[in-house]
């Protein structure tokens, strides 16, 4: 699970509040400014907007056809100003697809959700049982 895993999809939800799905990226480690971190992040950013744009997440789960989609990075740590340039880019180019991209800060206290705590999240290709 998290930014280090790019071809895993660390949660998925549907926010009936707003009706729209969410799929959350986390990210526990502090943005030390590092290039792989960074590259790891461009590499999880781009494996979300696939599965989205591609049709994978219209396959997986065709009940939500049609919804608004919201990526989220949830992380424990401020991205550094490198990631928050990345960040930054990829908001303005996934807003041209109507995908919305959101960065929260998430208190140390706060729990993971139960399949990302395990390490078992969702697969672009389908979720893990």
């Amino acid at each position: 699970m998290g930014v280090a895993h790019p071809s895993v999809l660390d949660a998925f939800a549907h926010d009936k509040r707003r009706d729209l799905l969410v799929l959350a990226m986390y990210e526990t480690r502090p943005w030390t400014g590092g290039e792989d971190q960074i590259l790891q992040l461009q590499e999880k950013l781009n494996a979300y907007a696939s599965f989205i744009l591609d049709g994978e997440m219209a396959e997986a789960f065709p009940q939500f056809l049609g919804k608004g989609v919201e990526i989220q990075l949830r992380t424990r740590h401020q991205p550094s100003p490198l990631a928050l340039g990345l960040l930054q880019q990829a908001e303005e180019q996934l807003a041209l697809q109507q995908i919305h991209l959101e960065t929260i800060l998430i208190s140390t206290d706060e729990e993971l959700p139960a399949a990302a705590a395990s390490g078992c999240g969702c697969n672009p290709g389908g979720c893990c049982s």
